[in-house]
């Protein structure tokens, strides 16, 4: 008789747009993407304004409200004694206040990338997490998608030689007239009071590349964070990056990544990846390609040195729950919580806290280079229950 998947209560901690493509992921069926080992089930939704505003999510996702707590407030989530763990999906000028009030309350925790806003507020939330005893991870969901699983497989194979450099851009074109970008200056994407621009936003995903590659795989032992260089331009109606370049060197192992990101440009300028790979992979043998968009790529190219021109072109669909029509990808970061929480364990290898760590302190550094700052209320790393990013007042 086989056994039954080990099923993880999710509370749901925001009700926006990713909150709700995260949601109609967790309900999609397990087996469509060949999973029985674990499942997931929503048993609480809270929104800061109001319980009503909750309720209209589950119309949003599809989801029937029987057996799901709904709340008007973050701190009645987060008391819930039902809930196992705690799904993050606020701005990420939020995480920190909002993901310290769940580890205070006892509650495991899946937060949306970016971590956080500062690398002191992420060193905060890990040293919480262990002192409590509590799973913490940041949801950088692209790193747990199969064609992520496979590349790196092929680089630690050495099926590319030795690698030296990843070049990874995720950009977008929001050019509007005079200067200006199309976002309205209260939208997240450039609003400083969200911690808005595109290193936090885009740029984690450019990184997510390069570190998966560079840092990841370094042997333990040889673990080496890098040197950043980094050029910002500021968005001069707001103070946010519009685009901002990268470079990250690891000197030990003479290895360097590219990582960029912007606001003026699509790195897919046509919508049909015509100018070639979001994320080029080199090393000494041969590169990988991996077609964009960097956050959710469905195909790589293998390039060989010795391969008179045959090049491999490998296709990774993101399954389809049928029944349901849909299927993002983020259910295999949401397996990933399910299988670490039934076997114990307080973090995943996949990206390890330390690794969020570094990568925030590179994003730190670049945005000190660039002259980026961040109001207080946001920026700081003490812990407020009342802080009006936990309680939505206004």
């Amino acid at each position: 008789m086989a056994q039954a998947p080990h099923t993880v209560r999710w509370g749901i901690l925001a009700t926006g747009f990713i909150a709700q493509m995260f949601v109609r992921d967790l309900l999609c069926n397990p087996a469509t993407r060949d999973v029985t080992d674990v499942a997931h089930k929503v048993v609480a939704v809270a929104s800061s304004r109001s319980k009503e505003s909750a309720a209209g999510f589950l119309e949003k996702v599809s989801l029937a409200p029987e057996g799901v707590s709904l709340y008007g407030s973050y701190q009645e989530l987060v008391n819930d004694p039902n809930v196992d763990v705690i799904y993050v999906a606020t701005p990420h000028s939020h995480h920190f206040q909002n993901v310290m009030l769940a580890l205070e309350a006892g509650k495991n925790v899946l937060c949306e990338k970016a971590f956080t806003v500062t690398a002191s507020q992420a060193k905060k939330l890990v040293e919480t997490a262990k002192a409590k005893n509590l799973f913490l991870m940041e949801a950088v969901w692209t790193r747990y998608f199969p064609l992520s699983i496979k590349i790196r497989e092929l680089v630690k194979s050495g099926a590319i030689g030795t690698v030296y450099r990843v070049i990874a851009d995720n950009s977008i074109n929001n050019d509007g007239p005079e200067g200006s970008l199309t976002f309205p200056d209260e939208n997240r994407m450039v609003n400083i009071d969200l911690a808005g621009g595109a290193l936090l936003d885009l740029g984690i995903y450019s990184l997510t590349w390069v570190f998966q590659i560079l840092y990841h795989l370094q042997p333990e032992a040889e673990k080496e964070a890098p040197q950043t260089l980094a050029a910002i331009l500021p968005y001069h109606r707001t103070g946010s990056d519009e685009s901002t370049t990268v470079v990250v060197q690891f000197p030990g192992h003479k290895s360097q990544g590219v990582a960029l990101t912007s606001l003026r440009i699509a790195t897919n300028t046509d919508g049909k990846n015509s100018g070639g790979p979001a994320i080029k992979i080199q090393g000494t043998l041969g590169e990988i390609q991996v077609m964009g968009p960097a956050y959710r790529p469905t195909q790589y190219k293998v390039v060989k040195k010795d391969a008179d021109g045959q090049v491999e072109t490998v296709d990774c669909p993101i399954p389809v729950d049928r029944e349901r029509r849909f299927g993002m990808g983020m259910f295999w970061e949401a397996d990933e919580v399910a299988r670490c929480l039934r076997d114990g364990k307080k973090e995943s290898d996949t990206l390890p806290l330390s690794e969020s760590i570094v990568i925030m302190e590179v994003m730190d550094e670049a945005l000190k280079q660039g002259g980026i700052k961040y109001p207080d209320l946001i920026a700081t790393d003490v812990f407020d229950p009342k802080s009006p990013l936990n309680t939505g007042a206004r």
